[in-house]
Order: structure tokens, then sequence, then C-alpha cells
């Protein structure tokens, strides 16, 4: 009887276990890049993938020429200049801080230094040394403490701890250099999760950047982590943080994005439900993030992030022209999410991208008809 009862297990394990594998597999494998049958993404002037551009979700040219200039010279007075025509409380000043903060740390990592090497990313010490009361600098060095953080140590441990209590500790001092800017304060949201700050104290930090900058796209990305499931809320505490900022954006803001980033940090290891993607909670998420894209001025730094996540989404919901007019205006650059996340974000893009052509393809679609 008791064989018996072990093959009906089995039995009932193979209903659940295979479908499930191939939903999780997905046609992800089925259509790969160097498939033979794959149709070909070069034929819609797609960028190859060896030439993807990891390091941003879309182009700052400027950004990229001092970023050059800095890291081949050693010299920070461009990236401080840069900072300082960059406006205070806009999102393009604080997508280059983090770049200024993750080449440092990059540089770092790659060179940690030693008795007759120079570390990587000295510019940053002699930009602090030298300019002790630039507001860029401190900002700049407060994110890379932080990246530091998150790059080098493992959270919960000693060090860790150290390293973010150092990084708070910069944010107070960038924060006294500029009273009405925001971003020490943004900053401070991904220390906030990482030493766990109670939801007092960090409701109190989040007042500080509304006051400062109500409607900032990555602010509100930075405190929707805070409060995801993974880290220190809910499901449900995620989905009214971004609801309710979806809900207050004005005419053209991208918050009403938001609902689509808190699916994408709540999405389950394994899909059980056929057409998850084509969900209600899923499509009306996606069609928020449809709705402000469209709505958005063409030049908010903060476009390319909602497109590159839209893509993903949209291919998982075989919504295949779609997702092309979303590829038309990202392809080239890939530092974004959900592609960041992989070990190779150019190859997991690249992937989706072809999955997003040969869809468009098999329903008609050609060059010639390529949305815009």
């Amino acid at each position: 009887m008791a064989i018996l009862w072990v093959l009906m297990a089995l039995l009932l394990l193979s209903f659940v276990v295979l479908p499930l594998l191939r939903r999780r597999r997905g046609v992800i494998e089925r259509v790969s890049p160097d498939h033979p049958d794959a149709a070909d993404p070069a034929n819609y002037g797609f960028v190859r993938e060896e030439d993807l551009d990891i390091r941003m979700p879309g182009p700052d040219q400027d950004l990229l020429d001092v970023l050059d200039l800095v890291q081949r010279t050693q010299d920070y007075r461009a990236a401080s200049q840069l900072l300082a025509g960059t406006e205070a409380a806009g999102e393009l000043r604080w997508q280059r801080v983090q770049a200024f903060a993750g080449a440092a740390a990059l540089e770092l990592q790659r060179r940690p230094g030693g008795v007759s090497e120079t570390p990587g990313g000295q510019w940053l010490r002699v930009w602090r040394a030298e300019q002790p009361k630039d507001a860029g600098g401190a900002a700049v060095h407060a994110e890379f403490l932080v990246q530091q953080a998150w790059r080098t140590s493992t959270r919960g441990t000693d060090d860790f701890r150290i390293i973010m209590e150092e990084a708070r500790d910069a944010c107070g001092q960038a924060a006294l250099l500029a009273p009405g800017d925001p971003i020490p304060y943004i900053i401070e949201l991904s220390v906030a999760r990482g030493l766990a700050y109670p939801r007092e104290e960090f409701e109190q930090l989040w007042l500080k950047i509304l006051d400062r900058a109500p409607t900032h796209m990555g602010a509100h990305l930075a405190a929707l982590h805070y409060w995801c499931e993974k880290w220190h809320g809910s499901r449900e505490l995620a989905y009214s943080f971004a609801e309710a900022a979806a809900a207050r954006a004005p005419q053209g803001s991208l918050l009403a994005a938001m609902p689509l980033f808190a699916v994408f940090e709540h999405l389950p290891e394994v899909n059980l439900v056929s057409g998850f993607y084509q969900s209600e909670v899923v499509t009306k998420a996606m069609h928020g993030a449809l709705y402000a894209v469209h709505a958005a001025r063409p030049d908010d730094p903060m476009l390319a992030h909602v497109r590159h996540l839209l893509v993903f989404f949209l291919v998982r919901a075989e919504r295949w022209a779609e997702a092309m007019n979303e590829l038309v205006h990202v392809d080239g650059h890939v530092g974004a999410l959900p592609w960041t996340l992989s070990a190779d974000p150019a190859a997991e893009f690249a992937v989706y991208r072809a999955l997003a052509v040969a869809g468009f393809e098999a329903n008609g679609g050609s060059p010639a008809s390529l949305p815009n």
C-alpha cells in the first residue's frame, strides 16, 4: 500500500513539476539569439550585443565625456564642474552622482592598491581633500561608501555595518553643505535599508525628501525597496506605496509607472499560474507604465528606466509590437533593471530583444512595419 501511495505522489508531482519547469525555462531557451531559426535583430538596426553599453540606461554624452576625462587624467575637477552645473533637485544629477560613485568603486575593486600601486578611485579622495565644502563631491563620496558596503561586504556583518554607518555620517555632511538638496537624503534611503531603520525613522527621512523633491522618481524607486517583502515591508505595503505615488503623480510624471516596479520586485521565483503576465494586476501596472511613458517629456532622465522594464514585461506578456516600440527607444544602453540583476546584462537584454523580434515577425511584423 505504501508503494502505491508513493507512485501516486510521483504521478501528481509530474503533473505539477514538468509544466512548471517548462514555464520557468519558457520560450527564452527555445528562441535564443544563436538559434538558427531566430530572427536577426540586426535587420532592425539594433546594436550588436558586444557593443551594448552596460553603464547607463540611456545616453548622457556629457557624463561619458567627463568620466573618460576623470579616469584618464585622475583629475576630479571636470566631475565637480558637471555636477555644479546640473539641476540640484533633478533626476539627472542623481544619476550622475551614482555614475561617478560607481566608477570610483569599480576602479578601487579592480585596483585596490598596494605598496607600489596607487589605489583606484584616488581622484575621489583628492576631490574630498581639496574641496571639503563641495556639495557634489560630498554626495559622490557618500554614495561611494554605500556602493562599497553592498559590493564588498555581507549584510549583517560588522564590516557592512561599519561602512554603512560611515555612509550615514557622510550623508549628513553632504546635507549640511546643501540644505535644499534631496540627494544626500536619497542616498540615505539605501543606508536605511541596509541598517534596517525603524519605520518611524524611515518615514521621517522620506518626509525630508518629499519636502525637497516630491516627484523625484529615483527617490521613489529607492524608497520602494525598503517597503518590499524581501526587506522591511510586505507585498501589500510596497503596492500601497507605489499606487499612492502613481495616484498623486502630476501630468507627465513617470510616477504613474511605480506599480510596475512594485510588481517586478515581487515576481514569484516560479510562475505556477498560466498567463501570469496577462493577469489583471500585471496588465494594469503595464498600462500605467505605458501611459506614463507616452505622457512624459522625451528628455526625462528616468524615461529609459521605465522603458527597459516595459520591454521585460511586454515580452513576457507576448505583446510583441509594443515591446519593439520600447526597444527602438532604448536599444544600445542596458544599464537598468531588469538587466543589471544579471551577471551579463548585455546577454540578458539580447535574449529578450531576440524574442521580441521573433514574436513580432511571427505575427506579420517586419523592419518596414517597425513601430516608431
